[in-house]
């Protein structure tokens, strides 16, 4: 029906190519227009103004020999002020999109080791962009945004990555146990060095006290006892001591097998050792 009244209609955000007997006459913007085919006007076609993504997968290889998807999502759209170039001089415009990025990144990515294309894949997607720019700009495109939106190694070479990456942290985690392990250790030697000091403290206090004792009771009994000398106390005091020894050690449950020598003589001896004992304590204070 457009057709028979020689009107066409133009949709938003495009535009339509007019020709005259096969040739080029002007750009048709949105909207209703006039076109007598019997004077051999025609539309030759539309071209669309709307933002276009193109996505292209690009296999490579780096500096250090891994091969490589690099995966660039390329935004254009067409000019409308060059929409006659935009229509007539490229047959096939992500074809040709495709070939620049191609030609870029397998420029770019064999200079770089697998990790430095990680870190600079900003400085690919802007070496992409800069060379679709000038390229695509004579044909009637603009290239409003280049992203480089995915890397992908091989899969053996993911899974390497991911080891090291694991031994790289368990590494680390050991470490810091190990240090925790030796500040405990060490936390725990000064633990046992001060509980022994103490220990030695206390043990040095309770002799002493029982060396005090001892000659305080020595002193008293030998005043209020005519006749005894401080020798005689001393042997009585030692033996009382000794069979109450003898008795703790046979009324203990859990007490293990001691042997000692036992008799007259040997309670003497003992007596004769504790003696000496007290009395070199005595001398060292």
């Amino acid at each position: 029906m457009g057709n028979l009244f020689c009107c066409v209609q133009v949709d938003q955000s495009t535009v339509a190519i007019k020709e005259q007997f096969g040739k080029y006459q002007d750009v048709l913007e949105p909207g209703c227009h006039c076109l007598p085919w019997f004077l051999g006007f025609q539309l030759a076609g539309y071209l669309s103004l709307r933002l276009q993504q193109l996505d292209v997968r690009c296999e490579t290889k780096t500096k250090d020999n891994v091969f490589v998807n690099v995966v660039a999502s390329i935004q254009y759209r067409a000019l409308a002020d060059k929409a006659n170039d935009a229509f007539y001089k490229l047959s096939n415009t992500k074809g040709q999109i495709q070939a620049y990025v191609f030609d870029v990144i397998r420029a770019s990515v064999p200079k770089l080791n697998l990790d430095d294309v990680f870190e600079q894949k900003n400085e690919i997607a802007r070496a992409v962009e800069d060379e679709l720019e000038k390229a695509m700009s004579a044909y009637g495109y603009e290239i409003v945004q280049t992203l480089i939106v995915d890397i992908e190694p091989d899969e053996h070479v993911k899974r390497a990555m991911n080891e090291i990456n694991a031994a790289a942290r368990m590494r680390v985690a050991a470490n810091e146990k190990a240090e925790a392990e030796k500040i405990l250790q060490i936390k725990r030697a000064e633990g046992e060095a001060e509980s022994k000091y103490l220990s030695g403290l206390g043990i040095a206090r309770q002799r002493q006290a029982i060396v005090d004792g001892l000659r305080d009771s020595v002193l008293g009994f030998s005043v209020n006892v005519p006749g005894t000398s401080a020798k005689d106390v001393m042997d009585m005091v030692l033996l009382t001591q000794y069979f109450d020894t003898m008795k703790e050690i046979g009324a203990s449950s859990k007490s293990s097998a001691v042997f000692l020598p036992h008799g007259p003589g040997a309670v003497r001896d003992v007596a004769s050792q504790i003696r000496d004992g007290l009395l070199q304590a005595s001398v060292d204070r």
